[in-house]
């Protein structure tokens, strides 16, 4: 019985078809892997996320991950997907996707940063804000991200605002209305996360547990029916909660 391959994991400086240099491993999934890659024609410097090919029979995957990107390509919290190409591995057809390579830092790795490794309030609404922005306008486009977590929201600038992108949208099939309330709870739930989790959501002003809910998703999605009413009420909240 044929094995089937279970990671890559190329050498940095490894060529790719004679147009890509491996530069170092960025991460991996359940259906492939990135890598920060070179373009050697010009010197620029792009992602690269290789499928498996048990993950991506017929480049179904692919395909639908990369359309999707071109349908979002006006969403700028998104990454910019610029072509699909292909290589042997092993004897077998590889296929892999190129696009921006996006400067920053994880959310995981930027609340490091800060003591306790959360934000004060003020800050988390602001990063809160930004994201539901970007999830917005994704919405507007009938179609979602699905997998929102601090390992795939990049933080690029913050100061008086966040300056965000969010990777590895989710691509299986036709959005559902239950994919568009998943994501609501899910950037609350961040929300929650990066200001201390249950640590601290005791203590947390009113203005806060208002837009948390106490994470129950029923009472989440009555409050907000869509990202829409999110962020404007956001936009409208008291000052109080900054102080």
């Amino acid at each position: 019985m044929a094995r089937h391959i279970t990671s890559f994991d190329f050498p940095e400086l490894k060529v790719i078809n004679g147009k890509y240099r491996i530069i170092s491993k960025l991460g991996g999934g359940w259906e492939g892997e990135v890598y920060k890659v070179e373009e050697i024609s010009t010197g620029i410097i792009r992602a690269a996320k290789f499928f498996l090919p048990i993950r991506n029979k017929n480049n179904v995957n692919a395909r639908r991950y990369a359309k999707k990107l071109h349908k979002l390509r006006s969403c700028s919290i998104l990454i910019q997907y610029f072509t699909q190409e292909t290589m042997m591995f092993k004897d077998e057809k590889v296929t892999y996707l190129i696009s921006d390579y996006v400067e920053g830092e994880t959310l995981t790795v930027f609340l490091k940063n800060f003591r306790g490794s959360k934000l004060p309030p003020y800050q988390a609404l602001h990063l809160l804000h930004a994201l539901v922005r970007g999830l917005e306008k994704i919405h507007a486009f009938r179609e979602y991200h699905g997998d929102l977590h601090s390992d795939n929201v990049i933080i690029q600038r913050y100061g008086l605002g966040f300056k965000v992108k969010i990777l590895d949208l989710f691509h299986w099939g036709t959005p559902k209305s239950q994919d568009f309330k998943d994501d609501l709870v899910d950037v609350i739930r961040l929300f929650y996360d990066v200001l201390g989790g249950p640590k601290t959501y005791k203590d947390m002003p009113p203005e806060v547990k208002e837009i948390v809910c106490g994470l129950k998703k029923g009472i989440i999605t009555s409050r907000f029916k869509n990202m829409s009413q999110l962020r404007i009420h956001l936009e409208n909240m008291a000052w109080s909660v900054y102080k």
